[in-house]
């Protein structure tokens, strides 16, 4: 089953680790990429630019309106995920407790809508 991991972590956390404490982390998250390559669960996983190169995208009463930055003010922000084939919630969440950011902010595990077959043919062809 699917599950994505998304990465929170607030922005000034991250721009205050020194060099030595980054590259700790650095190693942390390649380590943990091994082991779920090794599993098989990974699929793809990388961080996000920061929230101010956001543009959020709405649209109300027919205009669209883009604004800078993420809507919501938060003390943590989405700052990367992975997308993991995981055999069921517990191997899910099992490697997400791994993940660095959960000890500064947090990871939130959630599994992927599965569309009925007859839907997901409808949007494989277009």
């Amino acid at each position: 089953m699917l599950y994505i991991c998304l990465l929170y972590e607030s922005e000034e956390a991250g721009a205050i680790r020194n060099g030595e404490e980054s590259d700790e982390m650095i190693e942390e998250f390649l380590e943990l990429e091994k082991e779920m390559k090794k599993r098989n669960a990974y699929i793809l996983g990388k961080p996000l630019m920061s929230t101010d190169t956001a543009t959020t995208v709405r649209i109300a009463n027919g205009k669209t309106v883009f604004t800078d930055g993420p809507f919501a003010e938060t003390k943590e922000q989405l700052i990367g995920f992975y997308l993991l084939d995981c055999q069921n919630l517990d191997e899910a969440l099992e490697l997400a407790e791994k993940i660095p950011v959960a000890r500064r902010g947090c990871v939130e595990v959630r599994p992927i809508y599965v569309m009925d077959p007859k839907l997901q043919e409808r949007f494989n062809n277009v």
